[in-house]
């Protein structure tokens, strides 16, 4: 007896209500609708007309703006947690290793700190590093590609 099961697909597009509306841009619109109806009734007309404005632009952006195929309140919280709560990226800029030599218990030396330099690598050598790992190999740098050149003009 085989087991077959049904696989779901198009589990990420959402209910669809009424016409291209979604239950998420319903919710959306019926939320801003509320708004501007208290607006209407709480507010003087000139403020009324600058209230539905802001909630208009507001109620459509939420409601139908998509950035990186996510819906914009995604991106918002994206963007705030990133922002507020993770606001620096730490980069550590090494520049000397710091080496201390330590004397034994019995000594009463201080510990001689000696300061080792980074070797800085070239630009030129690494860009032929990195056209190294891009070719897999292939190219083997051009100290190797010039000694087998050499080689096999000499021969002839």
């Amino acid at each position: 007896m085989e087991d077959k099961f049904i696989v779901p697909q198009f589990i990420d597009a959402e209910d669809k209500i009424w016409g291209p509306i979604t239950v998420r841009q319903f919710v959306i619109i019926i939320a801003g609708g509320v708004v501007i109806f208290l607006a209407y009734k709480l507010a003087d007309f000139s403020l009324f007309l600058f209230e539905t404005t802001i909630t208009s632009i507001l109620v459509l952006v939420f409601a139908f703006v998509k950035i990186n195929g996510a819906p914009f309140h995604i991106f918002a919280l994206n963007f705030v947690e990133t922002t507020f709560k993770k606001p620096k990226i730490r980069i550590w800029r090494k520049e000397y290793i710091r080496i201390e030599k330590h004397k034994s218990k019995n000594e009463d030396i201080k510990p001689e700190a000696l300061i080792a330099k980074k070797a800085i690598v070239p630009s030129k050598k690494l860009s032929e590093l990195s056209l190294i790992i891009d070719t897999g190999g292939v190219f083997k740098g051009e100290k190797d590609a010039n000694e087998e050149n050499n080689a096999v003009y000499s021969e002839k």
